[in-house]
């Protein structure tokens, strides 16, 4: 299973971002697919999963910013982030668990760079 993430980038206070994740297989296979992040000095914590059924789930300091969706005809995963602070700067990282397993996928990480 290979996971290509892509999107990051540097942005401004108050703007927007999208990351994208492209899995390898169809992403039905998944039991979670999603975003973690971690910040500098701090631990790798989840961010947003979209399980095979389609529910989701959001961390609380970015329920309301950020939307978790897919497109499943291209295996792909998007986090659109909105009204971003400096407190979502951190490398994120797309996550996947496949149906019946425990074992984590990741995909390399994509910096996003909230400053003015």
């Amino acid at each position: 299973v290979q996971l290509q993430a892509c999107g990051g980038g540097l942005v401004q206070p108050g703007g927007s971002l999208r990351l994208s994740c492209v899995a390898s297989r169809n992403i039905f296979g998944f039991k979670t697919l999603g975003w973690y992040r971690q910040a500098p000095g701090s631990e790798r914590v989840l961010v947003a999963h979209i399980t095979a059924s389609g529910l989701t789930y959001y961390a609380d300091s970015v329920k309301g910013r950020f939307t978790i969706s897919r497109e499943t005809d291209k295996n792909t995963v998007y986090l659109q982030m909105n009204n971003l602070n400096s407190e979502d700067t951190a490398v994120y990282y797309c996550n996947g668990v496949l149906l019946g397993r425990s074992y984590n996928h990741w995909g390399k990480g994509s910096l996003v760079t909230v400053s003015s």
